[in-house]
Formats: C-alpha cells, structure tokens, sequence
C-alpha cells in the first residue's frame, strides 16, 4: 500500500491524468489499458486492476477469463509516455490469477521466478543482461497475403534500388550506403542521423540510459546502444526501446521493424545479448589468467548455452523469420562457437578494460523473441552448464578464431562443429525434446516446487509457434518458388 501511495504521489506532483497499465504477451507485444487517474486509488494499485485475459492470443479460455495485472512500482518500471497528448504515467505489470498467485503464462513472472531459482541454488546473487537491438527505418511498406498474391515491398530512399528513381519534387542525391555498406558512413550517405538524435532524446526521457548510436552495416539500419540492467530491467528496457523507436519513425512518417530479415541479400536485425552472472559484488564471468580473463564458470556458462542451443533457439529465434537472419556472411553466427575478436562465433567474448567488463556476447538472439523469456531461457541452460560442471564440447573446447563464415559445409560436419537449427520447426522439437527429460533445464524448480517454465506453458508455446508461425508460413506459396517450380 505504501508503494502504491508514493506511485500515487509522483503522480500527482508530475501533473498525471491517466495511468497506462502495460503487459507482454507471449510472443513479446506489448498491450495496455488506460485508466482516468481520479478513477484510481492506493487500494485499488494494490490489489490490481482487473481485465480480460481470453482476449489475449494463446492465454485463458473465454470461460475463465477474469486476470489481474499487478503494477510494479519499481524506478525503471514506469515512466510518463512522451508521445500521448494528455500527461499519461505507463507502468509495466505483472499479471496475476485472481488469487493473487503470478499466471504461469506472464513472461515478467517466469523471468522473476528464474532470478529466484539462480540464487536458491547459490550460483549467483544478480545476472546482467545487455542487449543490441537493431532496426530498419523505412519510408514505406507493402504487404499482401491473399489466396492469389503473396508479397511485400519495403521501401527507402537509402536503398540501392532507388538509384535510379523519380523522387518528384525532391532531389535524387544518389547517396546511398549500398548494399552492405551502411556502418558508419557520414551524412549524406547515413541519412537518419537527425532521427536516431531524436529517438535518443526520447529514450532519456523514459528513463533510458544510452551510449553509442550509429547507421548499421544495412542499407536503412540503425543501432542505439541502452545500457545494461539486471534479467527484469533488461526486458522492460527493450520494451520501452521499442516503443519509442516505433513511435519516433511514425510521428516521423516513417516506419521502423526489428524484424530479423527484412532485406534480401543484406544484413538483418540481431539482438545481440551481454550477460554476466554476479555473487557479493564480484564478477563470476571474471579470471585475470583466463583467456580474454574469462573465468571457468563463464565457460561452463557458455557449455550449458551450446549444450542445450537447438531448444534455447526457439525462444531466442522465436520466428520463420529469424532462421533467414542466420547465413552466413551476415554478422549473424549460427555456429557454436566462442572467441574474444571474432563476430563469426555466436559467442563473442568482448574487449574489457577491467573485472566488472567481462561478459559473454551471445549473437544469434534476435528482436521476434520476447524478451524476459529469451534471458530468461539464456540463463536457465547458462546456469544448467554451471550446475553440471558441463564442458565445451570437443571441436569448440578451445576458441575458434578463424573466418567461421569461410567454412563451407562439409568441413563444418568433418571438424564436428554445431550449429544452431536451421528453421523454428527444428528449434521445437528441440523443445519437444527436452520435455520427455524430467531433468531438462526447461524444468528448472524452485524450493516450493514452482517450475520456472510450467508444463503448460511450454505446451502453449510450442502450439502457438505451430499455429501462428511454422504451419502458416509452411503452408503459403513463396514469390521465388515461382522462379524454380513455374515452369517445371
């Protein structure tokens, strides 16, 4: 109640009209309800605001539908919306049954209960978790799916398509970063400079802390760099990032995606994850003798990831999508292996000036998963790697600093090294897989005997990601199949 008096208070003192109780679904969207703030009290703040939960995709039947969403008072948790003409407080919520106990299908409770399961098993008191989102900004897109026509068209004035367009009015300059080209060209060639200034400005006032902002290697791709937070602040962060990102473009008559593979042919959108496991203040990930000071649990940290990638893959890849991201030659590894330097390996040990730097850089995470359960799905194999004293296996036991793009497929097979799946099918039954193993790490309990993912969350997942996802996609004619089956 006193959390809630005080939330009430800032309110108050910041002018507020509206609050916006915001929550994520499974597949990581956003939803929201708004109240009238004359409407909203300290006792109502803290027995949660009701709403109905068979209106969201894949969560309760229409029979018992009743949910609460619960607001977290927390600093980073809530902040005033930049975009809404009225003053509107946005909180993030964790949602509830109606007998107050935390729904086994909200992704901000599975990750609350995945730090509780890490510290109840003594391997670490805080997980930091850093992610890299990129984007696309562009001026327009075209989508159709109909029974005759399945097709898009992305368009930007940035693209090497256009360099020969009539622009009307306005000047072709013929500026262009070019395929593959875009990072960090200067102005004109980078021509969202002034719209990433401004999207930067807007994550400050939501709260974000920012550092590095540039054009990415595509042709109409950017990157804003927002500092890291622990498991919990991390997923807000990306929620709030992209939001903003999105709202910016819009009110800017453009249209921004963090869909993975949105251009043929170009690089597509990752979200690169930083993650290091802390206990009394000190670095777990850290060993001034270690190579790149990598300690020996951050190995075994990287061992549980690798161990358990194929299943992991289909919460960190949740889409068809993500899978055309992974191909080589795209900064987008798909092979399992770690190395500091070297953007080829999905594990990327960065360059650190000191104890508190050293982390693991996984790169093959992209911005179709939800958040909380891509850090959290991360951390639970991380810590099974830890738990189990896993090793990394043989053909990636020592770095890989080689060009792994450079590898073609026969010598990958004949040297024995892994890779991620190649389509979210196979990411599934990897999934389907770990089920039948009572000591799979997607089972991972808490004392109580709360499983961090439940049964019947994992059985929802993999429906929803068969019927959203891999049957429809499956199931509908590709442009280029009518390149090589027209004419047969």
């Amino acid at each position: 109640m006193e959390n809630a008096k005080k939330f009430l208070q800032e309110c108050k003192e910041k002018e507020i009209e509206f609050i916006d109780f915001r929550f994520t679904d499974i597949k990581g969207v956003l939803h929201h309800v708004a109240y009238d703030i004359d409407s909203i009290d300290a006792e109502v703040l803290t027995h949660g605001i009701p709403f109905d939960g068979s209106s969201i995709p894949a969560w309760q039947p229409i029979n018992n539908s009743d949910m609460i969403l619960k607001p977290d008072f927390e600093i980073g948790a809530h902040f005033v919306d930049p975009f809404t003409a009225d003053p509107t407080m946005v909180v993030f919520c964790d949602v509830l049954n109606t007998d107050g106990t935390p729904y086994e299908k909200c992704p901000r409770s599975i990750a609350k209960n995945a730090l509780k399961y890490m510290e109840e098993q003594g391997i670490a008191d805080a997980a930091y978790f850093g992610p890299e989102n990129e984007f696309f900004v562009f001026d327009n897109v075209i989508i159709r799916d109909e029974i005759n026509s399945q097709c898009y068209e992305v368009d930007s004035s940035e693209g090497v398509w256009n360099d020969y367009a009539d622009f009307g009015d306005e000047l072709n300059i013929g500026h262009r970063p070019r395929t593959k080209g875009g990072y960090f060209p200067v102005p004109p060639v980078d021509s969202m400079m002034d719209l990433r200034a401004e999207m930067v400005k807007v994550l400050k006032e939501v709260g974000l802390e920012t550092f590095v902002v540039h054009h990415e290697v595509g042709q109409a791709q950017g990157e804003i760099g927002v500092k890291f937070g622990t498991l919990v602040e991390a997923g807000d962060n990306v929620q709030k990032l992209k939001y903003v990102v999105k709202m910016v473009a819009h009110l800017n008559g453009k249209t921004a995606t963090f869909m993975p593979k949105p251009l043929y042919g170009d690089n597509g959108n990752g979200m690169h994850t930083h993650q290091s496991l802390w206990k009394n203040g000190k670095n777990l990930f850290y060993d001034a003798n270690g190579y790149a000071h990598l300690s020996d649990v951050a190995k075994k940290y990287i061992a549980g990831v690798f161990e358990h990638a194929n299943a992991v893959a289909a919460f960190t890849n949740a889409s068809m999508n993500s899978y055309k991201r992974l191909q080589p030659g795209f900064e987008a590894p798909n092979i399992l292996a770690f190395s500091a330097k070297n953007r080829s390996a999905s594990c990327r040990i960065p360059w650190g000036a000191g104890e508190k730097s050293v982390r693991t850089e996984f790169r093959f995470p992209d911005s179709t998963s939800n958040p909380y359960l891509a850090f959290t799905v991360m951390m639970l194999a991380g810590l099974d790697g830890i738990k189990n004293n896993l090793e990394i296996y043989d053909a990636a036991k020592e770095p890989l600093n080689e060009d792994l793009f450079e590898l073609s497929l026969d010598e990958i097979k004949e040297r024995g090294i892994r890779t991620l799946p190649a389509t979210l099918r196979e990411a599934i039954y990897a999934v389907e897989d770990e089920l039948k193993n009572p000591d799979s790490f997607l089972k991972a309990k808490l004392k109580d005997g709360t499983q961090v993912f439940s049964d019947e969350f994992i059985k929802t997942y993999i429906d929803y990601k068969y019927e959203t996802e891999i049957i429809p996609i499956e199931g509908r004619p590709h442009p280029y199949e009518f390149i090589t089956s027209y004419s047969c």
